[in-house]
């Protein structure tokens, strides 16, 4: 089957290879483009303020990239010399992996569990939230969309619980998130695959709303998606999709629900 994988282009390759590795005829569709921040004081200041932090927490591979992309050259390369008790919070196996690629030893990383139900701001405050007491700080590494405000984008959820708890979490903005320019062959294809029986393999709210307001002409009724979040199926479900299916967020769990379609 096809399977159009929506990732943005740094977070598709492993999907790419892991779904033609089991048979299936997957293309990159990027529904997200990122891109560096214009102004990077701000990440210049939170990393000088690195060692006030209790943990700080990376929505995505993402946020990981191009946060220790921007780390000063006077800050030391090993994460965990931030504090003596500094902690890096991943939303999920992607993100960890990122911060080992950065040099974040394994032993300084919170995460869902292996076999959590899904990969996102709940299951991490399952696991961190004896991390959190009295006047404790917390930054969150998060993207933005370019022409967005600030608030109410990003882990909001997370913040809430932190400071419930007696905490405070402060934000960063360490890339934007844009639409996409589509090529003609990518028009082609989105316009082929919403009603030719192909897989939409979608990892993001953000991503399934890019794809509808691009193509706004088109039909989704015989679309078939996967959800790797319940989210994200009601949002495909909203913009029409007429068959959604929620799966983990791991390739076995994809195949399984390709496959069954077949």
């Amino acid at each position: 089957m096809r399977v159009l994988v929506t990732r943005p282009s740094r977070e598709a390759q492993n999907w790419l290879q892991a779904l033609k590795t089991a048979g299936h005829d997957a293309i990159a569709l990027p529904l997200i483009e990122i891109t560096a921040v214009a102004d990077s004081q701000p990440l210049n200041r939170a990393w000088q303020q690195i060692s006030r932090y209790q943990a700080v927490m990376f929505v995505s591979a993402n946020a990981v990239d191009f946060f220790f992309a921007a780390k000063p050259q006077s800050i030391p390369s090993n994460f965990s010399r931030g504090g003596p008790s500094i902690r890096a919070w991943a939303t999920g196996p992607g993100s960890a992996r990122a911060l080992m690629r950065a040099g974040v030893g394994a032993v300084c990383i919170d995460a869902p569990k292996p076999d959590s139900l899904q990969f996102d701001s709940e299951a991490l405050w399952e696991q961190v939230h004896g991390q959190v007491g009295a006047g404790s700080q917390f930054l969150i590494v998060r993207g933005d969309e370019a022409k967005s405000p600030l608030a109410g984008s990003g882990r909001d959820w997370l913040a809430q619980r932190i400071q419930a708890a007696g905490g405070s979490a402060e934000f960063v903005v360490a890339y934007h998130r844009h639409v996409p320019t589509f090529t003609q062959a990518q028009r082609d294809l989105v316009r082929a695959a919403s009603t030719d029986g192909s897989a939409w393999l979608f990892s993001s709210s953000q991503a399934v709303g890019n794809l509808v307001s691009s193509f706004p002409a088109l039909s989704w009724a015989q679309g078939r998606a996967i959800a790797t979040h319940p989210r994200i199926a009601q949002t495909a479900r909203s913009h029409g999709f007429g068959v959604v299916c929620e799966s983990r967020p791991t390739v076995d769990d994809v195949v399984a629900s390709i496959e069954s379609w077949t």
